[in-house]
């Protein structure tokens, strides 16, 4: 076995990402404070080709050095926004057709490996705060919650390990249905 080098991957240029049929999936941040969570949730969106970004509140935007130390160019490639309030874009994809699920905790949340897509549409994840995760008020205008099960004792994963975790599992999901 050989480890390939990085000219063996056939990645494509920034020009090819941006026009390439993205996975049907936008992602929602809401008041991330750490500059290296949101740098880290753009390489993953690179990754499996995630059709937009939406920064929210406190949520810093590139350019950034220390988004940049994560996000290795995914702020040139992934298509991003940022608005103040994460309430007007729930509403704003909402309408737009999009199925929005909160990844977080709370009464009657899916569990990831519950969680069934249906094909043909686009979801939106919404991701909040390191300590406070998402508001209550984005929670109750979002169409559901999906909850990552844990088994030791800590009560949470850090925002760029969750993110990793659901994108990577909806993207399975989706690109089986097809």
């Amino acid at each position: 076995m050989r480890k390939l080098e990085n000219n063996e991957l056939e990645r494509k240029s920034v020009e090819d990402f941006k026009t390439a049929e993205k996975t049907p999936v936008i992602i929602i941040l809401d008041d991330i404070r750490s500059l290296h969570n949101i740098g880290s949730v753009f390489r993953t969106a690179d990754a499996f080709l995630i059709e937009k970004i939406y920064l929210c509140g406190i949520t810093a935007t590139p350019p950034n050095k220390e988004i940049h130390k994560t996000a290795l160019g995914a702020t040139e490639t992934v298509a991003w926004e940022h608005h103040k309030s994460v309430l007007e874009v729930i509403e704003e994809v909402k309408n737009e057709g999009v199925k929005v699920f909160a990844v977080e905790q709370v009464e009657s949340a899916i569990f990831l490996q519950n969680f069934e897509i249906e094909a043909g549409k686009k979801y939106a994840l919404v991701f909040g705060n390191e300590v406070y995760g998402v508001s209550q008020e984005a929670v109750a205008l979002c169409d559901g919650c999906i909850e990552i099960p844990q088994l030791g004792t800590k009560h949470s994963l850090n925002i760029s390990v969750s993110a990793g975790i659901v994108v990577w599992d909806l993207f399975k999901k989706i690109n089986s249905s097809d």
